[in-house]
């Protein structure tokens, strides 16, 4: 063996250690990588059914929020409706009732009237 032959064996082993050191960081990081893919469809896994909760949720929340809103029509109508109907008893019946309730006092009125002077004349 010649001086060459042995500095190409030593830089072989040189290579082949470096290769080595080099190789466990890059085995680590494909384990690495099988964890984080692992992870990944584990994630995927559970989120779908998740996913597929909340779209069904969603879906009955708007069904709810459709029969609010008839309800909230039908109150309206309702609340409309009592107000014409107060409108109208008030118009047919509130009137005469107010003529009568003056009438009243104005009877009342000239019977005290009435009673005050026919009293002040017994005593006079």
């Amino acid at each position: 063996m010649t001086g060459g032959d042995i500095v190409g064996l030593i830089a072989a082993l040189v290579f082949a250690v470096l290769v080595g050191f080099i190789a466990i960081p890059l085995i680590k990081l494909g384990r690495v990588f099988d964890e984080t893919t692992h992870a990944i469809r584990e994630v995927s896994d559970n989120v779908t059914p998740l996913l597929q909760e909340s779209a069904e949720t969603i879906k009955e929340t708007n069904k709810q929020l459709a029969r609010v809103d008839t309800i909230t029509s039908n109150v309206a109508d309702v609340t409309g409706n009592v107000s014409a109907l107060v409108a109208l008893f008030a118009a047919t019946v509130g009137g005469p009732l107010i003529k009568i309730a003056g009438f009243s006092a104005g009877v009342r009125a000239a019977f005290a009237t009435g009673r005050r002077s026919g009293s002040s004349r017994r005593r006079g």
